[in-house]
């Protein structure tokens, strides 16, 4: 009988370095946690990373490991994937590795549907190269490279991936460990490309960037929990909702006449909701949780299909074969 795996065999010999306080050690320690739940051997398990404080997080996992170049790794990962389709992958990006450098990447494997499980650490700012503003920040965010504030329009990072028709969308945060347990849980679950926003703090160049979803005496009151079939209600006393007021969403009080029968049902199905729910910002509560979800067919099983299909049809392939078809010539 195999030997149960646990937390211990995914954690590797490498000590962790990331600045004292950061968020990432709550993501680490979370998806360690999770993946003996998973039943997959290491051996079995792939991370994948570009350029960023986020992209050292293969090297403290014990699974095969790429740390690849900036904004690459969708590219990397997606080889593997067609390759080798019985292994468990994951890619490790941030808000600049994953929506600059590497944007037009992210949005095709997304596209693609190709059967990654993808993390995207958004803090808002690049950290590795020491504070400069990225796509997420806000416009007006003084940094190092914008002292004046930044005039950039920030990307959303669950609307671009809502666009590219993505069949997996979700946001958690670092500090809600349960929450980001039961997130990494339903991604693992879903067969195609799966996309996890990860809200995180960077201490050191943009602290509290999600104070009102993360300090605990006002967090209740600005997250809004998604939860497949119920009714968006949020708040301390859970005495706010979410309802529609003609063809716009309104906050509003339950009591005096409105009750949860008045409120959105959540329905990760419904694209349109998910839209929505994506474009929230204050005064609006910040949506954590699963988006949307849908059932598509996977990138990486349809080539697979392909090839297959081929094989079966041709014969298996000659590489000499096809190097000597059609006009050939000796060069002497």
């Amino acid at each position: 009988m195999a030997t149960a795996l646990t937390r211990k065999d995914f954690v590797s010999d490498q000590e962790v370095r990331w600045c004292p306080g950061c968020g990432d050690y709550a993501i680490l320690a979370q998806v360690q946690k999770q993946m003996p739940e998973f039943g997959i051997p290491p051996e079995k398990v792939v991370f994948f990373s570009g350029i960023g404080c986020s992209s050292r997080f293969p090297y403290y996992m014990n699974t095969y490991g790429f740390h690849t170049i900036h904004g690459r790794a969708p590219a990397f990962a997606t080889g593997l994937k067609i390759s080798r389709p019985e292994l468990d992958v994951w890619i490790v990006t941030g808000d600049g590795d994953g929506l600059s450098i590497g944007g037009n990447h992210m949005i095709h494997v997304l596209r693609r549907n190709v059967d990654l499980k993808i993390l995207l650490f958004n803090n808002r700012i690049y950290g590795l190269t020491k504070g400069q503003y990225s796509p997420t920040s806000e416009m007006g965010k003084i940094t190092k490279s914008t002292p004046a504030g930044s005039v950039d329009f920030p990307f959303n990072p669950i609307t671009v991936a809502l666009g590219t028709h993505a069949t997996f969308v979700a946001r958690s945060v670092d500090v809600e460990q349960r929450h980001l347990g039961e997130t990494l849980k339903r991604a693992h679950e879903h067969r195609g490309g799966s996309f996890i926003e990860i809200l995180q703090n960077c201490n050191i160049f943009n602290d509290g960037a999600f104070n009102d979803i993360s300090d605990k005496g006002i967090k209740a009151e600005h997250q809004l929990i998604l939860e497949h079939g119920k009714p968006l209600v949020f708040g301390r006393n859970r005495d706010k909702g979410i309802r529609m007021n003609g063809m716009r969403p309104e906050v509003v009080t339950l009591g005096n006449g409105v009750t949860e029968a008045d409120l959105v049902v959540h329905d990760e199905t419904n694209a349109s909701l998910a839209f929505m729910l994506g474009h929230f910002e204050h005064p609006m509560p910040t949506p954590l949780g699963v988006f949307y979800r849908t059932e598509r067919p996977s990138y990486d099983a349809a080539m697979n299909k392909q090839l297959t299909d081929a094989v079966a049809k041709q014969g298996k392939g000659d590489i000499q074969k096809l190097l000597e078809r059609g006009d050939t010539w000796t060069v002497h």
